[in-house]
């Protein structure tokens, strides 16, 4: 029987293994899928190795930077992006390909609510998820400013630094951390959300909750709200393409 599953760190509060598996029993499907907790990502070798029946694997926080030494090949735009969460592997060869599902997932679910105003975007967060989210607004045509606990980079800031100006700006903020996800629900990116108005867009990645405080201040301020279920779903149809 085929094999698929999910690797991360901490995986009790994942999507994926319900969602395959309600999918594999509607559609008939001889498979199953299997949550696979690393702590280290070195772990994936043992996991990668030929003896298993394993044809694809999506990944999770915080591995889909690192994963990326770990693989035989990447397809174009998992090479642009630098960051992976879908992986194929051959029935024959065993060999893998990375590639990044959460581009098609986000750029699909994020697109019918952007509106005018939404001409530059701030993404919260400079880990895996980010790299897809500033790869799909720049396809857009949407300028991106990164704002991180630790800037290092040219175009990221620190959250003290997104003041009252930039918040007059920039329309839209995308949240890729995963402040707020379950259990951790009291937790949300350090903003100053009195400056949030009807204008703006708040897109959270995090599903579980299905409204986080990052959303929740938003909401309460007439901001739009969208939350990454929607995205997450597309990118699982996605990667089963691939597979």
């Amino acid at each position: 029987m085929n094999q698929y599953g999910l690797i991360g760190k901490k995986l009790s509060h994942s999507f994926s293994k319900n969602y395959f598996e309600e999918k594999f029993r509607r559609e008939n499907i001889s498979a199953v899928y299997e949550n696979y907790e690393l702590n280290e990502i070195n772990q994936v070798v043992e996991l990668l190795s030929p003896q298993t029946n394993l044809r694809g694997l999506n990944v999770t926080i915080p591995y889909k930077v690192t994963i990326i030494p770990f693989l035989d090949e990447l397809d174009e735009t998992a090479k642009k992006i630098g960051a992976v969460n879908t992986i194929k592997i051959d029935p024959v060869t065993k060999k893998t390909k990375g590639y990044n599902t959460d581009v098609y997932g986000f750029k699909q679910s994020i697109k019918p609510f952007l509106e005018n105003q939404h001409q530059r975007a701030l993404i919260l967060g400079t880990g895996g998820a980010s790299k897809a989210v500033n790869f799909v607004l720049n396809e857009l045509g949407i300028p991106t400013l990164f704002v991180s606990r630790n800037p290092t980079k040219e175009n990221e800031i620190s959250y003290h630094e997104v003041d009252s100006n930039l918040m007059k700006s920039y329309f839209l903020i995308v949240n890729t951390t995963p402040l707020g996800m379950f259990p951790a629900i009291n937790d949300k990116p350090l903003l100053n959300y009195d400056e949030l108005t009807s204008q703006h867009l708040l897109y959270d990645l995090i599903y579980h909750p299905t409204e986080t405080l990052f959303l929740k201040e938003g909401k309460i301020r007439n901001a739009q709200t969208v939350n990454g279920l929607s995205m997450l779903k597309l990118q699982a149809e996605k990667a089963w393409e691939i597979w």
